[in-house]
């Protein structure tokens, strides 16, 4: 991603300050890669960019946030490349796919990183919960995403309604394969991918069938309960 990204992501008083911010965050992904995220201390990225560490921690008041900055890094680049896709494709399964191997084409190098996050990820009360309230954008912007890949469709609306939250949810399941994948290239991660997305399209015929909108209104009952379908709800109402 070029410059313009980062002066934009990173919003500072000066681009000097951007500019700044741009390298601490580099350096420390550069670190958390080769070192390791637990390994690497906030003096290390500071020594590696030249900076006082009190110039370090007033950008970023710790390892965390640099991290939080690496997942809205990632969930734009998505967005971006996502969205470029969608424009010119038209076939609902290379729709799909083309979504999720953007995410792993994003995600590959950071399967490191990703795994040494994953103790965060569990506990709702953590900054860098991929389920807490502080990602809660991103995890919109994934639904989003599915959202506007299902929207040359036809469907019910019930279906319409819940097919993102059900991407993410295999979305999420995809990429906790990812972590554990060892295969050259993530190869067998991008077999599944494909071979879910595949599954998806033929299930989308099936889940639509009319005799089964009782189930599917029980099932959206359940979820409504537990307090998903609002959130989901809002996500396709906004951007």
């Amino acid at each position: 991603m070029d410059t313009r990204y980062y002066l934009n992501m990173f919003k500072t008083t000066t681009p000097k300050g951007a500019e700044t911010r741009k390298q601490i965050f580099d350096v420390a992904m550069g670190l958390f890669r080769k070192r390791g995220f637990h390994e690497t201390t906030m003096r290390d990225i500071a020594t590696e960019a030249g900076l006082a560490l009190g110039a370090a921690y007033y950008y970023f008041p710790s390892k965390e946030a640099i991290v939080a900055s690496y997942y809205d890094f990632v969930q734009a680049e998505h967005r971006e490349r996502s969205r470029a896709l969608l424009a010119s494709v038209k076939d609902l399964k290379a729709r799909l796919n083309g979504v999720i191997q953007a995410k792993l084409d994003i995600l590959g190098e950071d399967r490191q990183l990703l795994a040494a996050l994953f103790r965060y990820g569990g506990d709702p009360g953590h900054p860098l919960s991929w389920f807490g309230p502080e990602t809660g954008s991103h995890r919109e912007s994934c639904m989003r995403t599915y959202a506007e890949a299902m929207a040359v469709e036809k469907m019910p609306e019930d279906v319409r309604e819940i097919a993102p939250l059900a991407l993410w949810a295999l979305d999420m399941g995809i990429l906790l394969y990812l972590l554990y994948d060892k295969s050259e290239g993530q190869a067998r991660t991008r077999r599944l991918a494909k071979a879910a997305m595949e599954f998806v399209v033929q299930a989308r015929k099936l889940v639509g069938f009319p005799l089964l909108r009782p189930i599917r209104k029980r099932v959206m009952g359940i979820l409504r309960e537990a307090g998903l379908v609002p959130e989901m709800t809002a996500v396709l109402t906004s951007e």
